[in-house]
C-alpha cells in the first residue's frame, strides 16, 4: 500500500480569526460549508455528503488557533488539520490546510479543497 503524503494549502481570509475558528471546530458551521450534515458526539464528528456518512476524531484543538482531525478508517498517523495564522507583515488572517493523499491524488484533492473552501467564503461573506 502506498504512503500517502501529507500536503498543505494556503487561503487568505477576509474575517477575524474567532469567526473563522467556529466555521472550522463547530458541527453548525462545518455544515455551512464542509458537509451536508455534521453532528458531533463524545469529540467524534459525524460529516454526511449525499447521504453517505463518515467520522473523523477530533485529535486536539486550540482555541482560534488550530483543529485537527483524523478519519476513522483511515491509518492512525494521517489526518486534516485547519490552522489559521496572522500574516505578521499585512495583518491578514490565513487558513492553512493540512491533509494527505496519494501522490497522484494531490492534485485533485487540492481541487476538492479549493472548492471547499469557495463555499466558505461565501459563507462567510468574503
Amino acid at each position: 500500500m502506498n504512503q500517502k503524503q501529507l500536503y498543505t494549502l494556503e487561503f487568505l481570509v477576509r474575517c477575524s480569526p474567532s469567526i473563522l475558528y467556529e466555521f472550522l471546530a463547530t458541527p453548525a458551521g462545518l455544515q455551512e460549508w464542509f458537509a451536508d450534515k455534521v453532528d458531533e458526539r463524545d469529540n467524534v464528528f459525524s460529516f454526511t455528503w449525499n447521504g453517505v456518512a463518515d467520522k473523523a476524531e477530533l485529535l486536539e484543538s486550540e482555541q482560534d488557533k488550530f483543529i485537527r482531525f483524523h478519519w476513522l478508517h483511515m491509518p492512525k498517523e494521517e489526518y486534516f488539520e485547519f490552522r489559521i495564522l496572522k500574516s505578521e507583515v499585512t495583518n491578514q488572517t490565513i487558513l492553512m490546510i493540512k491533509d494527505f493523499a496519494d501522490k497522484k491524488e494531490i492534485k485533485d484533492q487540492t481541487r476538492l479543497w479549493d472548492y471547499q473552501v469557495k463555499e466558505l467564503f461565501h459563507r462567510l461573506g468574503s
